[in-house]
């Protein structure tokens, strides 16, 4: 009997001081705040087990490595503002989350193609990493997973390349458009 109410006293305070956690506002939410390491540890590993858990049924199609070139448009728009890629780097939107997003180029160390499709398509819950599921089908998102999975491997002027490649950036298209707009319009007058 004595262990029951000892337990129950413990169920109680446990309660109690999640009560003032929550609702005392004490914890400092604030993305630029120091991140405190226990509850890091507690949000990064609950985060890394639910996408191992979740992806485990997920198998990467066997021409995988041939789509890195067809998901490149998509990567260079949609993840280089808040992950970077060789040679460029984070907006400042990707310098402003917390947690950190990390590098993709070393993604590929630590997750498998299948659990980065997972990530891409779902996102991440109160990091910053939106689901792309509801805007982007499967086949898209393998060529974004493949992209990511050669990243390891291209260096800063090999990224540039494809870059060129593809046309540039849209913000370049944009300065373009904005500058054949300026130029037609001055032409005019």
């Amino acid at each position: 009997m004595k262990f029951a109410s000892g337990f129950i006293a413990a169920i109680v305070i446990a309660l109690v001081g999640a009560g003032f956690f929550i609702y005392g506002g004490w914890y400092d939410v604030a993305a630029g705040a120091s991140p405190n390491p226990i509850i890091g540890w507690i949000l990064r590993t609950t985060m890394e087990n639910s996408v191992r858990y979740h992806a485990s049924g997920i198998s990467s199609p066997d021409n995988l490595a041939s789509r890195a070139s067809a998901g490149f448009q998509e990567f260079d728009e949609m993840c280089v503002p808040c992950h970077s890629a060789p040679g460029r780097e984070r907006s400042e939107v990707g310098k402003g989350l917390q947690p950190r997003p990390p590098s993709l180029a070393k993604a590929i160390e630590r997750w498998s193609p299948s659990q980065i499709f997972w990530i891409v398509k779902n996102g991440i819950d109160m990091t910053g990493m939106p689901a792309f599921g509801s805007t982007h089908d499967d086949q898209t998102i393998w060529n974004i997973v493949a992209l990511v999975s050669s990243l390891k491997d291209v260096t800063p002027e090999q990224y540039e390349q494809m870059s060129s490649a593809k046309g540039g950036t849209e913000h370049e298209h944009l300065e373009h458009s904005d500058e054949q707009h300026d130029h037609a319009e001055h032409h005019h007058h």
